[in-house]
């Protein structure tokens, strides 16, 4: 290799590494960032359940936390903010989600997917999501806080599933706001009748198996229309089936949603 070959891979490596340190050193604050606002929540929590919500202070959070009241508050702005600290986290997963969307999917099923992002959130730890859900219906504070949060993903969904409307399938006026806002309520809607159901339960059985047959009740209701203008691969279903005789034909895109793949199939033996 020829010496300015060399020095010009060494100047391209050089100008690499301090991308790479920088990305490394931003996961690792995110990471500590996170461990201190799950601390500061499981010590909010405690002194929730013993002393009651109204007596318990932000010194008293941060004491038990073992870090000084300064450090409360570079993480929440509340007493009450306290007890969410992966939602912030959570909604950047879901519109992450959204972005990442191959463009062929229904956008109705990519909300769907996207919200199963907080159902993770709270199947990951059971106990204190249970442990939360039953505060959240004692202290009014904490459960306006929670509607707060739910409001967060209700306009991200909003504003995805307005993008990807069919024009042609409205007659008058300009109903787009309306589906779409309907649309992606009734995605967190029927994802929180499902979450309130499992936590009821005390965080017993599958809730991700529970969520998907909630969606595909949405998806039946609400995906006619949404996403119908797309132009390119996606013109072609995810899934297909028919029946021949006593046999079943299914035909799938190796990427199609599980959901819509089941649909077709029970569509044909209906049909069949």
């Amino acid at each position: 290799m020829s010496q300015p070959a060399k020095s010009a891979r060494a100047a391209r490596g050089a100008a690499t590494e301090p991308a790479a340190a920088e990305s490394t050193g931003s996961r690792r604050a995110a990471a500590q960032r996170l461990t201190m606002r799950r601390k500061l929540a499981t010590a909010a929590m405690e002194l929730f359940a013993t002393k009651g919500y109204e007596a318990t202070t932000v010194d008293e959070i941060a004491a038990t936390a073992g870090v000084a009241r300064r450090t409360f508050f570079r993480h929440f702005r509340s007493k009450e903010e306290a007890i969410f600290p992966d939602h912030d986290d959570t909604l950047v997963r879901a519109a992450g989600v959204l972005d990442a969307a191959p463009p062929h999917e229904n956008p109705l099923d990519t909300v769907c997917r996207g919200i199963k992002e907080v159902m993770r959130m709270y199947a990951a730890s059971p106990a204190v999501s249970v442990e939360r859900y039953r505060l959240t219906r004692e202290v009014p504070a904490l459960r306006e806080r929670e509607i707060a949060s739910v409001a967060r993903y209700e306009r991200l969904f909003t504003r995805y599933l307005l993008g990807h409307f069919d024009e042609s399938a409205h007659h008058a006026g300009d109903d787009d706001p309306l589906l779409a806002e309907v649309a992606a309520s009734a995605v967190v809607t029927a994802h929180n009748h499902v979450l309130r159901r499992w936590l009821r339960s005390g965080g017993e059985g599958d809730v991700e198996a529970q969520l998907d047959h909630a969606f595909a009740i949405v998806r039946e209701t609400f995906g006619t229309g949404i996403g119908a203008g797309r132009t390119g691969a996606e013109d072609a279903p995810a899934a297909s089936a028919r029946t021949e005789g006593e046999v079943l034909v299914a035909v799938a895109r190796t990427d199609a949603p599980l959901g819509e793949v089941m649909r077709a199939i029970e569509k044909a033996l209906k049909k069949g």
